[in-house]
């Protein structure tokens, strides 16, 4: 049985489509997931759908090599948090960024009911500039 750090390391260890099919398996069909205030995809989606579309496909399309790189995990109970760094270059400017992130997730029955985004979106907003 996977624990929830089981569940959320496997949305960031693997390669981007195994990270990628691993998120779309463990989020909840009415997930909620929140990009922070400031953050270019800034706002609050609903279910896999909106996820997928509004923030990964977004990000895939309009970053050369994205990436959301962790180095600690904490788990408490349903809540786990993910800090790392995000690094990419923006395709329109070809400016490269790093910056670091936190991803607060809160799972029900090994599923990802809730997703909260922290970022330091000045350094993603300057390689869009």
């Amino acid at each position: 049985m996977n624990t929830c750090l089981d569940i959320i390391r496997s949305t960031y260890e693997g390669s981007a489509e195994e990270n990628g099919k691993h998120l779309l398996d463990a989020l909840a069909p009415d997930a909620i997931w929140t990009e922070a205030a400031g953050f270019p995809y800034a706002g609050t989606y609903v279910g896999p759908e909106a996820i997928s579309t509004e923030v990964f496909h977004r990000l895939a399309t309009e970053w050369i090599d994205y990436r959301a790189t962790v180095h600690t995990y904490l788990a408490d109970g349903d809540r786990v948090a993910a800090f790392g760094v995000y690094s990419g270059i923006y395709r329109q400017t070809g400016k490269a960024m790093q910056a670091s992130f936190a991803h607060l997730y809160r799972l029900e029955n090994n599923k990802i009911v809730e997703m909260q985004q922290f970022a330091d979106s000045a350094m993603v907003r300057k390689a869009m500039a």
